[in-house]
This record gives C-alpha cells, sequence and structure tokens, in this order.
C-alpha cells in the first residue's frame, strides 16, 4: 500500500460507532469486509466475517454465532451467541488484498467485542469479559484507573509448521537472520495505530522478540491477538513460519512473554515511592507479594500447555524459582531499575508466562493475585540477587524460596484447590479450562514416554507447531 493510500482515511483510534461507520462505509475506503475476532478458552484467535454494509446492524443487534463449536463454550443445547462489536477496537488491517483479475481489490477491517448469551446478558465462558471484570474490580474496590503493562512477545521463525529447524545460529542481540521480517511486522503494526519500542534476535537459534509499547491491559489483551496473527500472517508470506510454541527445540532457550506492569490512580503510578530502596511503594510490595503467595496457583493459566514445562527448567533463563529482586534474572519477578526523573516508568517484570497463553485469562489472574496481595497486605520476603541455580538447597530454604510446578499435571492440582481462580475465571471457565487440560495430559501420557519429561518430543512438536 503506498503512502498515499495508507492516508486517505484514518485506520485506528476510533471512539464511537457513527465515526466507524462513516468510514467503512466510504466507498473511495473500499472496506468490504468487518472481520470480527475473539477467543476460544485456550486463548486461540478466532473470527468470522461481515459484509460492511452489515455493521450498522451489528452494532445494534450483535451478530449470532454458534457456540458449540467454540472450544469451551456451551453444549449443543446452549449453542446462540452473540456477539456484539466494541468500536474503540477499530482498526483497518494494512494491506490490499486482491482477486484474480486487477479490478477486484478490497480492504479490509477487524472488530473485538462482548459477547452475549440469548438473553442478552455477559456470556460467562467470554475470556475478554473475565479481563473487563477484572479491572472494573480494581476500580470499584481500589480506586485503580489503569493497569499498565507492556509484554515483551518471543517467537521462533523456522521453514514451515512441520519442522522445527533454525535458519540461524544468532544469539542475544547477536547476528541471526529475519531482522527485516521483525521491521516489516513492526511496520504493519504501526500503521494500526500499535506502538513498538524495539526488536532483537534472542538467545536462541531461530529466536526473535519484539516489545510491545505498554497501554491499558484490555487494549493489550487486544493488541497482542492482533500481534500474534501478524507476526504469521508477515511470516507465511516470506514463506516461513512463526510459532509461539514455548519450548520447540532442545538445548535451546523456550520462548516466553515477561510482561512489564504498574497500577495507576488520577495519573499516578501506584508503584513509585523515592524512599524506598527500589523505589517502590508499599502497594508495589504487596503487589509484588500477591503474585508470589499465588505463583503456584495461576501457573497453569500462565503457562496453560504440557510443553510450557519444558521451558520452566534451570539452565535456559526461564523462571524456575518464586523469588524477586532488581538485577537477578533467574528470578520469577524482577525489577526494572530506577532512572531519576522517570517516576512514571516505575514497574515490575513477571517472568514466567509464554506466548502461547491465553492473553485476556493471563492478565486477569496476574492482576487479581497482584491486588489480593494489596487487599490482604500480604508482606514481601526479602529480594535474592545471586543467582539461584547455584545456590545451594539450604540457602534456598534459608531464604525460603519455593519453586514453581515442574508440569502442567502439578500445577492444575494446584489451581483446583485455588478460591482466588475461581473467583476471578468463574465457575463456567473455571471448570472447562480444568477439563480441558486435564484432557490435554492423558493424551500426552499416552503418547509421549516418561524419558521425554525435560525433553521435547516429536508428538508435541507434531501437536503444537501447527497451532501455536
Amino acid at each position: 500500500m503506498n503512502k498515499s493510500s495508507r492516508d486517505m482515511f484514518k485506520s485506528f483510534g476510533y471512539k464511537e460507532e457513527e465515526e466507524v461507520l462513516d468510514t467503512v462505509l466510504d466507498p473511495s475506503n473500499k472496506i468490504e469486509f468487518v472481520r470480527i475476532i475473539f477467543t476460544d478458552i485456550l486463548g486461540r484467535h478466532m473470527d468470522f466475517s461481515i459484509p460492511s454494509v452489515e455493521l450498522k446492524r451489528a452494532f445494534q443487534d450483535g451478530k449470532g454465532f454458534d457456540g458449540s463449536s467454540v472450544e469451551g463454550f456451551v453444549r449443543i443445547e446452549e449453542s446462540d451467541l452473540i456477539i456484539k462489536p466494541d468500536a474503540s477496537t477499530f482498526r483497518v488491517l494494512p494491506w490490499e488484498y486482491r482477486g484474480f483479475d486487477e479490478e477486484t481489490c478490497w480492504r479490509e477491517s477487524i472488530m473485538f467485542g462482548d459477547i452475549l448469551d440469548s438473553k442478552g446478558n455477559h456470556y460467562e465462558g467470554d475470556s475478554r469479559y473475565i479481563l473487563k471484570k477484572a479491572l472494573q474490580n480494581g476500580q470499584k474496590e481500589f480506586g485503580i484507573d489503569k493497569v499498565e503493562v507492556g509484554p515483551e512477545l518471543e517467537f521462533f521463525i523456522f521453514p514451515n509448521d512441520k519442522e522445527a529447524t533454525p535458519l540461524d545460529k544468532g544469539g542475544y542481540f547477536f547476528r541471526g537472520r529475519h531482522g527485516e521480517i521483525r521491521k516489516e511486522i513492526q511496520l504493519y503494526l504501526m500503521r494500526m495505530g500499535i506502538a513498538s519500542e524495539y526488536d532483537h534476535h534472542e538467545v536462541a537459534h531461530g529466536q526473535h522478540e519484539i516489545d510491545l509499547r505498554h497501554c491499558g491491559a484490555l487494549e493489550m489483551a487486544d493488541i497482542c491477538m492482533i500481534f500474534r496473527y501478524l507476526v504469521k500472517k508477515v511470516t507465511r508470506m516470506h514463506n516461513l513460519y512463526a510459532t509461539f510454541m514455548p519450548k520447540p527445540l532442545n538445548g535451546q532457550n523456550g520462548s516466553g512473554m515477561h510482561v512489564h506492569q504498574s497500577i495507576w490512580k488520577n495519573e499516578k503510578n501506584l508503584f513509585f515511592d523515592k524512599r524506598d530502596t527500589y523505589h517502590l511503594s508499599e502497594k508495589a510490595h504487596q503487589y509484588i507479594a500477591g503474585l508470589m503467595v499465588h505463583a503456584q496457583e495461576i501457573c497453569a493459566v500462565l503457562c496453560q500447555w504440557t510443553n510450557s514445562y519444558k521451558r520452566l527448567i534451570e539452565g535456559y533463563e526461564a523462571p524456575v524459582y518464586i523469588s524477586w529482586g532488581q538485577k537477578n534474572r533467574s528470578a520469577y519477578i524482577r525489577v526494572p531499575e530506577y532512572q531519576p526523573g522517570k517516576e512514571y516508568a516505575t514497574r515490575i517484570e513477571l517472568r514466567s508466562p509464554d506466548p502461547s497463553c491465553n492473553i485476556y485469562l493471563a492478565f486477569a489472574v496476574m492482576f487479581m493475585a497482584g491486588i489480593r496481595g494489596i487487599q490482604k497486605k500480604y508482606k514481601l520476603q526479602n529480594p535474592v540477587e545471586e543467582n539461584i541455580y547455584e545456590m545451594s538447597s539450604s540457602k534456598q530454604k534459608q531464604y525460603n524460596i519455593k519453586t514453581l510446578p515442574q508440569s502442567l499435571e502439578k500445577a492444575l492440582k494446584v489451581m483446583q484447590k485455588s478460591l482466588l481462580l475461581k473467583e476471578t475465571l468463574g465457575d463456567h471457565i473455571f471448570n472447562k479450562f480444568l477439563a480441558n487440560k486435564r484432557w490435554e495430559i492423558e493424551e500426552y501420557k499416552k503418547n509421549v514416554p516418561k524419558q521425554f519429561e525435560n525433553q521435547v518430543s516429536d508428538y508435541e512438536l507434531e501437536k503444537y507447531m501447527p497451532i501455536l
């Protein structure tokens, strides 16, 4: 798309339905279809498209779809669901589609929305609504206006979805290939109003990272859905394949999604306190403590696949131990160093999630765990700045350092007892999630010998590579 056609209309930043309709129904913009996006219980991208002329009716009445065909939604006898598009999520995809003849070309826009049941109530299986409720709870109970998040999503580029073969031998900030693909992805994101902060080659061969500029948690969850789609789309256009699978390669680092976060009230960063050694407020201490106390409970949501736990092992820069510090990159939570005059940038970095999780549920549970720490005034244990991997077991006991679950099965056993998770997710998603993951574990055990406990198996590559 050339510059003149890009500047023809605004492609993001809308607030009102009328604004959106004016853009979509203007023939000169060639926006022929609106793609409506949502996620199933596993966080996978689901969508359907409507002709642009149907959008006004969709705003008024919503668009119906069969929920029984979506993982973790409803049974056949309860299948009718409705999604109402949210005008503030409207964005135009930054390219034209073309038919086999030169005269046929069009653009497509995308939107997220609220899923409702047949009675017009918010559907309890809508992951996006779970996050909205968590944020509303923070506003109501604690006056938190905004939860700012900035995720770092790592991914691999392979020849196709069947071969986990690195295409370079690059390392962290070093050599490697396909930097131009990272740049192309960011240019498309920019045209949709999505800002990135930087990109680089990651530690593992064929591994990459693009960091998104922080914004509110709900908007960022939508952006992460768009990001994962664009990474796959652009890579596919280069006849390659991108995967967010947590651990596709043995002997190499897996892909994580470090999530920077802070909470705000009246445009004030509630995490900052100049008197503290780490420049963290009492609320920040309590929030970190909440994430640490509930770390084992929320792990199954942040790391939701059996393959996720092949990443969470010693020696590959992934967190294993539940601790916090500033310079310690083996820690579960890292506190970036304070820069004078940048109080707004005071934040914490949660390092356990991986980029294949259900983004909405992950943001919801990490926020509610932190809020529980503030609510109950949890006391934060001392920071650990030593490399915990090299620490003796007696010293780990001295610091009272616990570990994350070592498998999805162990994570589920903790999760199923968690009142915090049940309250945050609601009965429907809580029970459906557990049931789905128990089935996944059973299938894994049938197909993977025990000697692959810390090794990636062919079964995992066949199962997860094409879908993550």
